[in-house]
């Protein structure tokens, strides 16, 4: 058939006919006890890999190759069966439609072929294609005069390359993105060919007649996403996790006053009512929030902007107390400035209370009122 001409490795009868007669041919020429004990036990021996060696073949018929084995008995449509069976489609017919459908299965695998190595599995530019091959039975024509194959091809390419759009990417683009980066990148090709290096963004852009900015945005769009957690080699331990610098602080002294710096101002904020620790939070950007505006938190917590502004000014003023009673008893060096935003009044201006400063009002802890 025509779909064993095209995958010629699903014609195992001629390997196993050879490995037959092989065995065959071994076990007569030990019966006849003419070749020396050795050369006896070279033949078993192999005998014995062709053997294994059929039963690997066999196992590597996959769920791809029994597909193919499977859609090779169903036969081509003439041109007449093909208006015959599209007409019975149009009516309803379920029995039209699964002809037609089955008919062309191997033409959805002839397609598929030509887009492996592109980020799917062979079966699974099948499975699209097959969805595509659906489509266009639902929506051909028999009277229009042209042939199915040439219809249907359309809507396969359309399914499979959807799909590789979709599929392909850790972070998935909108097709219109894909479709406008593919002009960049046959541009960039084109440029390759011609100038015998990589082309820079700048010449893509004269190429496209692009602004340059626009042109680095999109190939910037086109990088790949790696997994830390992959190992570097087959035979490594290693992973890329393993070979990056961690930027962080690892001075045993700055991760110390981190963290106590973080537990003060959790300690200091517990100590307000729960509006004013609301506010607080949001408008100076504590606790993981992002600074706000005073009319930005009004509209989270459902206050108007010279409410959240007075709830503001209070739970700055117990803070104050707070510290000025902390620090009229011990001196710790704690940088004052990472506690709260300064953009603001009131607002606590930069500075360090360093250890043996003598301090008597809150203006020498960094406070402006």
């Amino acid at each position: 058939m025509a779909l064993s001409k095209e995958v010629p490795e699903f014609d195992i009868d001629d390997e196993v006919l050879l490995m037959e007669s092989s065995i065959d041919t071994d076990s007569m020429s030990n019966d006849e006890g003419a070749a020396p004990p050795s050369v006896r036990a070279k033949s078993k021996h192999s005998a014995s890999l062709k053997q294994h060696k059929y039963i690997d073949y066999t196992r590597a018929l996959d769920a791809t190759q029994l597909y193919l084995n499977e859609i090779g008995f169903s036969p081509l449509l003439s041109p007449e069966e093909e208006v015959h069976f599209a007409r019975l489609s149009q009516s309803g017919d379920p029995a039209g439609r699964k002809r037609m459908i089955e008919s062309n299965l191997r033409l959805v695998v002839k397609i598929a072929r030509r887009y492996v190595n592109r980020g799917l599995s062979l079966l699974d530019l099948i499975e699209e294609g097959n969805l595509g091959l659906i489509r266009a039975v639902e929506k051909f024509d028999p009277e229009r005069g042209f042939r199915f194959s040439t219809y249907a091809t359309w809507w396969i390419r359309q399914t499979i390359e959807r799909a590789i759009m979709n599929q392909t990417r850790t972070i998935r683009l909108p097709i219109h993105v894909v479709k406008e980066l593919n002009v960049y990148l046959r541009a960039a090709r084109e440029l390759t060919q011609k100038l015998d290096h990589e082309p820079s963004p700048e010449e893509i852009a004269n190429l496209l007649e692009k602004p340059v900015g626009e042109v680095k945005r999109m190939l910037g769009l086109n990088e790949r996403v790696s997994s830390v957690d992959v190992s570097l080699g087959p035979d490594s331990d290693k992973t890329l996790l393993d070979t990056l610098t961690d930027d962080r602080p690892t001075d045993p002294c700055e991760l110390l006053q981190d963290d106590d710096l973080s537990q003060s101002i959790d300690q200091w904020l517990s100590e307000l009512t729960d509006k004013q620790r609301e506010v607080v939070v949001r408008r100076f950007g504590l606790r993981g929030h992002e600074s706000s505006t005073l009319e930005d938190v009004g509209l989270e917590i459902g206050l108007t902007r010279e409410r959240v502004r007075q709830i503001q000014v209070e739970g700055l003023k117990r803070l104050r107390e707070i510290l000025e009673k902390k620090w009229s008893v011990e001196r710790v060096a704690v940088p004052i400035r990472h506690s709260l935003r300064w953009h603001e009044k009131p607002r606590l201006a930069r500075g360090f209370l360093l250890p043996g400063q003598e301090t008597e009002s809150p203006r020498d802890f960094g406070f402006v009122l």
